[in-house]
């Protein structure tokens, strides 16, 4: 049995069909943003890199989970 993905990850894989890049590449620009706020963040994805809302917010919020926890 396989375990179902939850949470932000759970986009990731039409997040990487849609825009054509992973999603390694995605947390690296959230990663190297001058931005820190995660609205910030979310509204900068949507307006420069043409993301939903949704798909936006799952990665900064995935992103910024990592960064804590490190």
């Amino acid at each position: 049995m396989t375990d179902t993905v939850k949470g932000p990850a759970s986009y990731f894989p039409s997040i990487e069909k849609k825009y054509g890049r992973p999603i390694s590449e995605w947390k690296e620009l959230i990663r190297t943003s001058p931005l820190s706020k995660h609205l910030e963040l979310v509204n900068w994805l949507k307006a420069e890199h043409g993301l939903g809302h949704g798909h936006a917010n799952a990665l900064v919020a995935h992103a910024l989970a990592e960064s804590r926890d490190q």
